[in-house]
């Protein structure tokens, strides 16, 4: 899943970066109100991690501007600003979490996948598409009661499909869902690791559909 992180302090974002990129997140990180406003404008992301004091623009006012949008992308708040007033200031302003620094990364993560889940409409923490079970915490995947081990991108494209099941997604979509600024892409990327996820688990995981994309069904046998 792709994360963008808000923070203007250097070291911190450096850190929060690394951190999740570990835990499995795809990682895009600007230091300004105004670069994040562009941001989100224009990239597809799972979730925001937003500090309140930024230069240029105030992390509360590039959440308002997106919540005046309608734009229902989930947002932690990432602050050092623990009053009560302050936790309440930014949740009435549309974030969905709020973690006061110093936090701990374990629980960063663990909030981050609750937010994607919740807005995904999963309840639970484990996703479920048929026979198929993904662990999104302990990064794990089993199909028909047996372990499959996969390698970071197939279990991250497949978190996308099973995100989206019952959807159609285009290569592009897919693309800008797993793989953040900076890193490079094959032009077969996307058709090599559904190779490998088909040859894995199923031929019938997820169909292609010339011309138009993917489609992960609702319920996979």
């Amino acid at each position: 899943m792709r994360i963008l992180v808000v923070e203007d302090d250097a070291l911190l974002g450096d850190g929060i970066q690394a951190g999740l990129k570990q835990q499995g997140f795809g990682v895009d990180w600007v230091r300004d109100g105004v670069a994040a406003a562009h941001a989100v404008d224009c990239e597809p992301y799972a979730a925001v991690v937003l500090d309140l004091g930024l230069p240029r623009r105030s992390g509360l006012d590039v959440l308002k501007q997106l919540r005046q949008a309608n734009n229902p992308l989930p947002v932690l708040i990432l602050t050092a600003r623990d009053t009560v007033e302050d936790r309440i200031t930014g949740l009435d302003a549309g974030a969905d979490d709020y973690l006061i620094k110093p936090f701990d990364l374990g629980e960063l993560s663990a909030r981050l996948r609750a937010l994607i889940r919740r807005a995904g409409g999963q309840a639970a923490a484990v996703l479920s598409v048929g026979a198929l079970s993904l662990d999104p915490a302990a990064r794990t995947v089993s199909y028909r009661g047996e372990p499959k081990a996969l390698s970071a991108r197939e279990f991250d494209l497949l978190q996308v499909f099973m995100n989206n099941a019952g959807r159609v997604l285009n290569r592009e979509q897919l693309a800008s869902a797993l793989y953040a600024w900076g890193e490079e892409i094959e032009s077969n990327a996307i058709d090599v690791h559904l190779h490998h996820l088909r040859k894995k688990l199923s031929p019938d995981i997820v169909q292609t559909l010339r011309g138009v994309g993917y489609l992960m069904p609702r319920e996979l046998a």
